[in-house]
């Protein structure tokens, strides 16, 4: 598409979790590391929260790719299931057959096989660790069901760590009742939130430059400006609007983004809840470009009289 055109290898702002383009911020930072001590010290249950694009499936994926062969991880990415059905995905992931089709099955025998696999990996000399996703999404009974998961344990340690990502709406369902016990059992918890002004121009530079930018900032000074405000420095909103106008100054055989091709991606950008406040920045920027240009013909006239 564009990457010829600017000097590109790879696309710098996909939305597709990569871990190659993970950005340390000190917020995704924090949390990787607090996820990685919690993990190596048997922690049984552990949560992380942040809102929509914050990087909660890419924090996800490079905890993952960083614990070693120790560890056997069961990743759910879809956690919308009933009790019988999260515990049969828990058991494929680490290892045992799916069921047949039309097998009649029941939870406790379900969860009698689980606990045979976790036992069995354990004696092996593995740790067994359950990353789920979008659990904001998850039914009050299955998230009470996974309480279940974390009495497996010997005397010494935790035979199953289970670590769950949502949206802040997470936080409210697990004050809900009926679920009480396994919130006291959450002895890590960490909280995303959007880079920081500074940290929102490193990232800019970090994903062009992993996508194989050489030849220098792609982005006019006007058009990080608009890319900032508009995207809230929610990781997300950055990449489809930092994407959007390279796309937009590509159609226009431009080798450098500016601020018009921000706010065209922004019009184009349903995530973007004030349309006009686009079009009142723009009408300032204009005002101020105008300002300059006044500002210049007085400064000649004034030499030329003086």
């Amino acid at each position: 598409m564009y990457l010829d055109h600017f000097g590109l290898t790879d696309f710098p702002f996909s939305i597709t979790p990569n871990t190659g383009f993970f950005f340390a911020s000190r917020s995704s930072q924090e949390a990787l590391d607090t996820l990685l001590v919690a993990v190596s010290m048997g922690e049984g249950f552990m949560k992380v929260t942040g809102e929509v694009g914050t990087g909660k499936t890419t924090l996800c994926r490079k905890l993952l790719a960083a614990l070693d062969d120790e560890y056997v991880v069961a990743y759910i990415f879809n956690p919308y299931l009933e009790p019988l059905a999260l515990f049969i995905e828990m058991a494929v992931e680490l290892g045992l057959p799916r069921p047949p089709v039309g097998v009649p099955l029941n939870q406790h025998d379900v969860l009698h096989a689980l606990t045979q696999r976790v036992l069995e990996l354990h004696q092996r000399g593995h740790r067994v660790v359950v990353c789920l996703d979008e659990v904001q999404a998850m039914p009050v009974e299955t998230l009470e069901a996974l309480r279940l998961l974390t009495n497996l344990e010997t005397e010494q340690e935790k035979l199953l760590q289970v670590i769950i990502f949502g949206q802040p709406e997470l936080d409210e369902k697990l004050n809900h009742p009926s679920v009480r016990q396994l919130r006291q059992r959450i002895t890590f918890h960490y909280r995303l939130t959007p880079l920081s002004k500074r940290e929102f121009n490193y990232y800019i530079h970090h994903r062009l430059a992993a996508a194989g930018n050489r030849r220098g900032q792609l982005f006019t000074a006007g058009a990080l400006w608009l890319l900032e405000r508009k995207s809230g420095r929610v990781p997300r909103l950055i990449n489809i609007l930092a994407h959007k106008a390279l796309l937009a100054a590509f159609g226009k055989h431009k080798r450098v983004v500016g601020l018009r091709d921000v706010m065209s991606a922004a019009r184009d950008t349903e995530a973007i809840q004030n349309p006009r406040t686009g079009r009142k920045w723009l009408r300032l920027a204009g005002l101020a470009g105008a300002a300059g240009v006044l500002g210049l013909a007085l400064g000649v006239l004034w030499r030329y009289l003086a």
